[in-house]
């Protein structure tokens, strides 16, 4: 096979190629861009090229004895192409390497190749037959081969230019351009008849840049990551936002709630003013509430929650549900009925946490929308080996849900029957949280209702059966008592004055020794002088020095051996278990609940 037919079978291969490539390119929904435009030609050039090529490679074979002049207007036809092509190239390669204006850039290169165009026509090409058919040379081709190499090595300066950025998948062709034509050119000067290789390398890069940069799918791809990390970007916005309005209404919330509790504790209190302070208690726990709807819905949609399982005693789960539905009940008339399957073991493995969530949604629904009848919950449950599904059903005598309305139920911020609702506060997430978490742990729920009879919702978790428990059954369950524990003594760490008001007023029932400090640098100081105290409540979100930051030089320098309880107003899902890794012994959310400050003096100061 001489060069000639090389150059032929080698061509009709890369018009294929081209073909195939631009039937697909063309077919599919374009964006439009710089890219786009410029690749659209670059497929046509290359086409052009590939054609040009092959009539020249039929028309140089020695058998068809074709005319020299229609031989040498055929070559100056497969140049002009290459030199359009090389053109387009470099276009590309400026335009993704420099800031500058793409009108601009277009002028500058359409001024080049029209130049060029007509230096390729004007200049003279001979051509001539050898052994192994017509060689074209001249000033034409010479022209054409040193515009080739100006473009080659404009690209190398753009690269080297933003060699920053060498990783870029846009360069990836150009990378392909250079070693090949690197490899190609020593395999011409090794043997010079081998020249016809050019051609299908170029062709070959127009395939590169297909699947790497032009690609509609990848652009398409491209596009949609973008608008991800955008969506991505703003979630996190969202979410940061949301945290810091949590903590920066979590900090007031504590001063109203730990002042009423104190208040409504307080014997000397007329029972007219006592009413008013359940009120904003009342009020506070609906706020509290709405802030944490908030945050889980967004935490979710994030995928920042995630199903935590552990020991978890069931007596005591059960309990606080009873005890939390009859407080929410209040003074309504209704008939709270509690039935719990005595088979139920007492440990349970499973995110106890989110199973207490789903229930309490449920039965604060209920209680929320009765307003006199009766209210069952009820737990069953069904064993498999070590598996133990928990069916578990709140019924009311309340409101119910019209049939059109329940497939609404858990979409977020929709609440239904407005207008006969008006006195219900809340932002319809509750239930919108409940069927995600429900959906995260694998379980189902399903709904039953008649409007102005009352609803029935059923809830079924899979939770694993404990054969040896580790968790103290002792210790899981809370009871408020009232505690004497004088003499110990409590450093008390916020850089709010309020907060310290507060904490210091629920603190004092205890007869503990109270200092209070304002700053992590005060707290590092005294330490050093006096480090005596039997427990350190330490607030985390601090100037300067956080609670955390303290906690780290506290044990770097062995200023203090006890239990420190970090005081936060962080109380988003993981923040306890992110706080407990950091080094503190404990943790307390703020508002600060007076059974878990219960719980933690019983633990650490109570001997």
């Amino acid at each position: 096979m001489n060069n000639v037919q090389g150059f032929i079978i080698l061509n009709i291969y890369a018009l294929i190629l081209i073909v195939a490539i631009s039937i697909v390119f063309f077919s599919k929904k374009r964006q439009g861009k710089v890219e786009d435009k410029t690749y659209s030609k670059f497929l046509i050039v290359s086409m052009m090229m590939s054609i040009s090529g092959l009539i020249l490679g039929i028309a140089c074979d020695p058998k068809f004895n074709s005319n020299i002049f229609s031989i040498s207007i055929l070559n100056k036809l497969y140049l002009i192409s290459i030199l359009c092509w090389i053109t387009i190239l470099t276009f590309y390669t400026v335009y993704i390497s420099i800031k500058i204006d793409v009108k601009k850039l277009y002028n500058i290169f359409n001024t080049i190749l029209l130049l060029s165009l007509f230096a390729i026509i004007l200049l003279p090409i001979n051509t001539t037959y050898g052994a192994d058919g017509a060689v074209a040379q001249g000033p034409s081709v010479l022209f054409t081969y040193t515009m080739f190499g100006l473009g080659f090595l404009a690209q190398i300066i753009c690269i080297i230019k933003n060699r920053n950025h060498l990783d870029s998948k846009k360069y990836i062709p150009i990378y392909m351009l250079i070693l090949l034509s690197l490899v190609v050119l020593i395999v011409i000067i090794i043997n010079p008849s081998l020249n016809y290789l050019i051609n299908p390398l170029l062709l070959f890069i127009a395939f590169i840049m297909y699947h790497t940069i032009e690609n509609p799918d990848v652009k398409m791809i491209e596009a949609l990551n973008i608008l991800k990390e955008q969506a991505d970007r703003a979630n996190r916005a969202k979410t940061e936002f949301l945290s810091s309005m949590s903590h920066e209404i979590r900090t007031p919330l504590n001063a109203i709630v730990g002042f009423s509790n104190t208040l409504n504790e307080n014997p000397k209190l007329p029972d007219d003013v006592k009413d008013e302070v359940k009120d904003i208690l009342s009020a506070s726990d609906n706020l509290l509430e709405i802030v944490n709807g908030v945050l889980d819905i967004s935490k979710i949609e994030a995928n920042k929650i995630e199903i935590v399982n552990n020991q978890y005693d069931t007596k005591k789960m059960f309990d606080e549900l009873s005890k939390l539905t009859k407080a929410r009940i209040g003074e309504k008339p209704i008939e709270f009925n509690v039935k719990i399957d005595e088979s139920i073991p007492r440990v349970l493995y499973g995110d106890h946490v989110r199973v207490k969530q789903v229930i309490l949604n449920l039965l604060t629904n209920a209680a929320k929308y009765t307003d006199s009848g009766k209210i069952d919950f009820t737990v069953n449950s069904v064993k498999k080996d070590n598996i133990i599904r928990l069916i578990i059903s709140v019924e009311d005598t309340g409101r119910g849900i019209k049939n059109e309305n329940i497939d609404k139920l858990f979409t977020k911020f929709e609440r239904l029957d407005e207008e006969r609702n008006t006195t219900i506060e809340g932002t319809g997430l509750g239930l919108a949280i409940t069927k995600k978490l429900v959906d995260m742990m694998n379980g189902k729920i399903v709904v039953q209702s008649k409007y102005g009879k009352g609803s029935k919702f059923t809830v079924s978790i899979d939770q694993k059966i404990v054969s040896k428990p580790t968790i103290n059954l002792d210790e899981t369950s809370v009871i408020m008592e009232s505690m004497d524990l004088k003499n110990k003594k409590v450093l008390l760490v916020d850089d709010n004055k309020l907060n310290i008001k507060v904490a210091s007023k629920l603190l004092e029932t205890y007869n503990v020794d109270i200092t209070s400090l304002l700053s992590g640098e005060e707290t590092l100081d005294l330490l050093k002088k006096d480090n005596k105290f039997d427990i350190i409540l330490l607030d985390d979100m601090m100037p300067k020095l956080s609670g955390s930051d303290t906690l780290k030089k506290i044990k770097e320098d062995n200023l203090f051996d006890g239990p420190i309880v970090v005081l936060t107003a962080n109380a988003l899902t993981g923040e306890k278990e992110k706080y407990l890794s950091l080094g503190f012994d404990d943790y307390l959310a703020k508002p600060i609940e007076k059974i878990e400050l219960n719980r933690v003096l019983k633990k650490y100061l109570k001997k």
